[in-house]
């Protein structure tokens, strides 16, 4: 599997994997332990879960505007600023956990019948410097490239914690 360019089906796997790995990984720590961090990595497994589950607000809202609607024009929002709109950083993982999980079955409800036609509408998205043309594909492949790199770093905390 390539960094740059995840074909339909391993997406939809990574995508689909995300969730029950984070629970298996964190399956039998103590709420307090998954939101400490550890000295070399400065975010806690909520942390990151945090993240994710801001990144896979923002882009799976991108993805699931770019199938409703025929080229729609979306504005670009950072997860990084669409976060301290939420309360993800202080919710006990599990709970947090649930949630995401929830909203990745909903995500991939829209994407699996999706003909291979269809994740190839597209978007224009301002605000992020140059005007971009984004696809259902080019936004899906980013969420699981990005969620891949951050399971492995929970996968790090974890390890940590438990030794």
């Amino acid at each position: 599997m390539t960094s740059s360019s995840l074909t339909i089906e391993q997406v939809l796997t990574l995508l689909a994997e995300a969730p029950p790995r984070i629970a298996a990984l964190s399956a039998g720590l103590a709420p307090a332990r998954l939101h400490t961090a550890p000295d070399h990595d400065g975010w806690s497994a909520n942390d990151v879960l945090a993240h994710l589950r801001a990144c896979a607000d923002v882009w799976g809202g991108c993805i699931e505007a770019i199938i409703a609607e025929d080229r729609p024009t979306l504005r670009a929002v950072n997860p990084r600023t669409w976060i301290k709109t939420t309360n993800y950083p202080e919710l006990e993982l599990r709970r947090s956990l649930r949630s995401f999980a929830r909203q990745r079955a909903g995500l991939l409800a829209v994407l699996r019948p999706l003909p291979r036609k269809g994740w190839s509408r597209t978007a224009t998205v301002t605000g992020a410097g140059a005007v971009l043309e984004r696809t259902v594909l080019s936004y899906a492949q980013w969420l699981a490239r990005h969620e891949r790199t951050h399971v492995k770093q929970i996968e790090r905390i974890v390890s940590t914690m438990r030794t």
